[in-house]
């Protein structure tokens, strides 16, 4: 290609080619003087010398020489590249029309007639640099177009329907990859190159283009001859005659599939989980929200299951991260199989399911951590909806296998369906994790159907979860004690302190707030509260009434793993200046056995510091007694269920005979709680155990009834004895009473929890007289 480019356009250098020398010396003067840089060459030949020397801005070149004449130098110009574009002004003879002909044929610019009018050649000379440059710029834009096209694998096209049809430029023609042939180049071969699926939607686009006068603006899909896909972006604008008349459109077309590749790309990243490929929180909210739509105007029902796997930290946490993420791949692919369409959804575009049937909006979608939600767009009713939710709990039952060892991670399901459950999204997910969290609380492993009485009872859990924290600082919070006699000496030998909650103008019953303080942590600041209490209210009774005992305050295990739990027992009894050992914990067998390992080292410290520790609930933890000869101990409580069937049944006593033994052989005190009756004290004391706690001597009570039950117990000779239980449990049935009513349902075997206590149970009467069984017991003791 020539690219004309001067140092000083004001005098352009021109090449003056002709063999008379007396016209070659006048005009190349004539030249000069008018501003032109003139190089001179008398033939053919030496002007091809000039040539690759130097290339001028233009030539002058005679027509008729001897040997290489100017017709066959200008054809030679045209056909080397360097100089195909030079600007060539032939000179010619006045009458010579044949030569101008062949001059024009040759590939000259232009042609001059041989005359002394030096000032129109000159003129001549330089509109015909004027008119080369204006084309090399022209040619610059095209190849700098042609070649940003190139780049953008863009090309351009005209659609003139009826007339000249479809033409295609050479960088469109690039852009489908030569797909088309030659002699086809049409709309028609165009719309072959669509997949047959889509050419339907493509010629109807276009007749609607068409009849509106619209611009064309879409994406369609194009299968080359070697079986690739491209993705092409096609824009056009309409085109109108003199009297605005639609005669055809002028547009792009560009190969946009890397684009949409990467656009598909983004949108997978921002929509689906990286993970487990299902839909992310993001996805399934559009997806629900597109289901309720056609829910409501077709008006059939959709569900929504919120899936939660059982037990899934444990795993982690055991097993590492990495054991995690392939547990929720797993899960994900068994989700997937029980909800149908869920594969076609998951891989195809967001924008492709606008079209489909309500079903293809179906699909389970992972929430984040181990929650997963499966999507029902179209079920025709609770039962469809349970049967999938139901396959769901089956298919999770089956083993997960997990570096090699096979494991099982159950998963509880709560589901709620449109409308009856709700007529939003975020109703629909509310109410189904109400009926999550009911499985969960009812031992998980289930599948669990939105009910209003489901809703009522979260509500009110929330309420009191609120409540439950600020209750330490509103003091609300408060401590009932319930004595421990010597029924040989008949004396009071301590009190066990019992966690009561006084919201507004009643109790709350234990069994409502101590499972609920333990799920949430509060346990924790709770105990650390009641054993300051405990030992401000020791204090308070050796100072006021001269009541010298020691208090047992159970607390969870999980207050033994904290390192400071013996500096913070012995702080208490320092700051209140209490006696070593007048604090003593006890922390129930399960709760001791579940984290043993944990508790252990301030087990050891606590015994070092001269702080008792009594094992509560003996007999329903662990069948293992090893552990009774390694931990730091002083005393085992025999469990109220054994207790209970002294008298009535042999085994009962077997049990407790056992246990007692293995006490004696440890050196280890036995106190046996939930005693109700005379029959069970006397059967005790029978089989060796003197240290009893239960209704039959004193139930729950404030520190004030405490006092005061002391005071009247004092005044017995033998408090231990029948005769004297029958007066005080009679005088005190107004407490045993208040008691039932706080304790009633709290169960006994809930590891690391303060304990309630209720020995009586709802609707029973108390103890009326020595020997007398309480009547109506509830299975639920404490």
């Amino acid at each position: 290609m020539y690219w004309a480019d001067t140092q000083d356009s004001s005098h352009p250098r021109v090449l003056l080619v002709d063999d008379d020398e007396v016209n070659l010396i006048l005009t190349s003067a004539a030249l000069r003087e008018r501003g032109f840089i003139v190089s001179e060459a008398s033939g053919g030949e030496q002007a091809l010398l000039a040539l690759a020397q130097e290339l001028p801005d233009l030539m002058v070149l005679d027509a008729v020489m001897p040997g290489l004449d100017g017709f066959t130098l200008c054809r030679r110009l045209r056909a080397t590249p360097s100089w195909e574009y030079l600007p060539v002004l032939m000179l010619t003879g006045l009458d010579d029309d044949a030569s101008i002909e062949r001059a024009y044929e040759a590939g000259a610019t232009d042609f001059f007639v041989k005359s002394p009018q030096w000032s129109l050649l000159a003129g001549r000379l330089r509109y015909l640099l004027r008119t080369a440059r204006t084309n090399l710029e022209l040619m610059r834009s095209r190849a700098r177009l042609a070649r940003a096209q190139d780049l953008a694998r863009m090309g351009s096209f005209e659609w003139r329907p009826g007339a000249g049809g479809l033409a295609l430029t050479p960088e469109s023609l690039r852009v489908v990859g030569q797909a088309l042939r030659d002699d086809d180049i049409s709309l028609g071969a165009v719309i072959r190159l669509v997949p047959r699926r889509l050419r339907g939607g493509m010629c109807a686009l276009l007749r609607q283009v068409w009849g509106h006068a619209t611009v064309l603006d879409a994406d369609m899909m194009i299968s080359l001859r070697d079986g690739r896909q491209r993705v092409l972006h096609v824009e056009a604008e309409p085109e109108y005659d003199d009297h605005g008349v639609l005669f055809g459109y002028t547009g792009i077309v560009q190969d946009v599939t890397d684009r949409r590749l990467i656009e598909d790309k983004i949108k997978h990243l921002a929509n689906f989980d990286s993970l487990t490929g299902l839909p992310n929180r993001r996805q399934l909210m559009w997806r629900a929200e597109r289901a309720l739509e056609q829910a409501r105007r077709s008006g059939h029902h959709c569900a929504l299951l919120l899936i939660d796997l059982d037990r899934f930290k444990d795993i982690n946490d055991t097993l590492g991260h990495h054991a995690g993420d392939e547990l929720l791949v797993e899960v994900a692919r068994r989700l997937r199989s029980c909800v149908r369409h869920s594969d076609q959804v998951s891989e195809v575009t967001i924008d492709a399911m606008l079209a489909r049937a309500p079903r293809t909006l179906e699909a389970v979608g992972r929430l984040g951590g181990d929650e997963f939600v499966a999507l029902l767009p179209e079920v025709s009713g609770e039962v469809d909806a349970a049967g999938v939710g139901q396959r769901i709990v089956d298919v999770m039952r089956e083993p997960v296998v997990l570096g090699g060892a096979e494991y099982f991670v159950t998963a509880s399901v709560g589901l709620a369906l449109f409308p009856r459950d709700g007529l939003t999204v975020a109703d629909l997910l509310r109410n189904a994790d109400v009926a999550l969290y009911s499985v969960k609380g009812s031992g998980r492993n289930d599948l669990q159907v939105y009910l209003p009485s489901l809703a009522s009872k979260g509500i009110a859990r929330l309420e009191l979860e609120s409540a439950l924290h600020k209750a330490i600082e509103r003091g609300e919070l408060l401590l009932h004690y319930q004595p421990k006699i010597d029924t040989q000496a008949g004396t009071l030998v301590g009190v066990e302190a019992l966690m009561r909650w006084r919201r507004g103008d009643k109790l709350v019953p234990p069994g409502e707030f101590i499972p609920l303080a333990e799920e949430t942590g509060l346990i924790v600041p709770m105990s650390d509260w009641a054993i300051r209490e405990a030992a401000r209210q020791l204090h308070a009774w050796h100072d006021e009434f001269g009541l010298l005992t020691h208090v047992a305050v159970n607390v969870p295990a999980r207050l033994f793993e904290r390192s400071d739990l013996a500096e913070r027992v012995l702080d208490a009894t320092v700051l209140h200046g209490l006696k070593q050992g007048s604090i003593e914990l006890e922390i129930t067998e399960t709760g001791l056995m579940k984290s043993l390992d944990d508790v252990m080292p301030a087990l050891k410290r606590l015994h070092a510091a001269g702080v008792a520790i009594s094992i509560d609930d003996f007999g329903t933890g662990y069948s293992s007694l090893s552990y009774l000869t390694t931990l730091p101990i002083a005393e085992l409580k025999v469990d109220r269920s054994f207790v209970s069937e002294l008298g009535q049944s042999g085994q009962s006593s077997a049990v407790v005979a056992a246990i007692i033994a293995l006490a004696r052989s440890l050196g280890l005190r036995v106190v046996a709680e939930g005693v109700e009756t005379a029959v069970q004290m006397t059967e005790l004391q029978g089989l060796g155990c003197q240290l009893m706690q239960g209704y039959l001597f004193g139930a729950p009570m404030a520190p004030d009834e405490v006092v005061a039950w002391w005071q009247q117990a004092s005044s017995r000779p033998r408090l231990g004895l029948a005769p004297a239980v029958t007066p005080i449990a009679l005088a005190h049935a107004p407490l045993h009473a208040a008691a039932r009513n706080v304790d009633e349902g709290v169960s006994g075997n809930d590891a690391g929890r303060l304990r309630a206590h209720p020995e009586v149970a709802p609707g029973s009467t108390g103890p009326t007289s020595a020997g007398t069984p309480l009547q109506g017991r509830s299975p639920l003791s404490r």
